[in-house]
């Protein structure tokens, strides 16, 4: 029950560290590394994320607990399309297919429906489509 609590101010954690970040008027170079830091802080290493294939990605998603995994996707998945923001060209669209795809992958094993991530999946496409 303790380890359940812990996790649920986590996951109320970085959301306000979210929020704050998206209403941060910084600079982009600011920003790029505040979003690192979340990374660092919640997920894991930022290079590694940044770089990963996203096989290697779900893999390392088995060193939390079962409990936690979809939700740390999540965490990721909304990392990726924060930061999309801050990129162009083919780093954006990189950042963006790998938030749909974690997005559609905690979509169809979550107990859990979740209009908000059904809204970040089409909001993705939409971006998606209109750099086409």
């Amino acid at each position: 029950m303790l380890q359940q609590d812990y996790f649920l101010r986590i996951l109320e954690e970085f959301g306000k560290a979210l929020s704050l970040f998206t209403q941060n008027k910084k600079d982009i170079a600011q920003k790029q590394q505040e979003i690192e830091k979340l990374y660092d802080s919640y997920v894991g290493d930022s290079i590694f994320y940044h770089t990963a294939t996203l096989d290697d990605i779900m893999d390392s998603f088995g060193r939390f607990a079962e409990e936690e995994r979809l939700d740390r996707m999540e965490m990721l998945a909304e990392l990726y399309y924060a930061e999309s923001d801050l990129k162009s060209g083919p780093g954006r669209d990189m950042l963006l297919d790998k938030a749909r795809k974690l997005f559609i992958f905690i979509d169809h094993h979550s107990r859990t429906l979740s209009f908000h991530r059904q809204q970040r999946i089409m909001d993705i496409a939409r971006k998606i489509g209109e750099q086409k």
